[in-house]
């Protein structure tokens, strides 16, 4: 019996739109990551891209757990002397509410050229609205 690889070609990609309103922002970023890996595939290959498109809206509504609003701090470091911003959640859920989704979703897949591939195939709306009508989504249950 030898082992199956799945090949870029061979993979059959399916859009998926993952509703954000009122679920906690982990269970959406887990449901969106397994997605976009295509763990959830039997055909998975860990050095192939097997992943789906997903579409996440209501991005704004998504909740966080306990005092995360206000206590879980977001850091980014330019690399200059003083160049370190710290944001709150409350901060980046005003003035960006798509980059919370997206900066969760990052950090749940690999760090390399295959995770730069995958996480192109997140597509993350505030509102209720999105452009992707025509490549027929399938609405994701979490």
């Amino acid at each position: 019996m030898k082992t199956f690889s799945a090949k870029a070609e061979e993979i059959e990609r399916k859009w998926h739109v993952i509703d954000a309103e009122n679920q906690v922002l982990g269970d959406v970023a887990v449901a969106a990551a397994v997605l976009l890996r295509g763990k959830h595939k039997p055909i998975f290959t860990s050095h192939v891209d097997c992943g789906d498109f997903v579409v996440v809206i209501n991005a704004e509504k998504v909740r966080v757990t306990g005092k995360k609003e206000d206590e879980k701090i977001y850091t980014s470091y330019s690399g200059y002397v003083g160049g370190q911003k710290r944001e709150s959640v409350a901060k980046v859920r005003g003035r960006r509410p798509t980059l919370l989704v997206e900066r969760a979703v990052n950090g749940m897949i690999p760090h390399n050229r295959l995770g730069r591939q995958i996480i192109k195939k997140l597509k993350v709306y505030a509102g209720s609205e999105h452009p992707h009508e025509a490549q027929q989504v399938v609405a994701y249950k979490l």
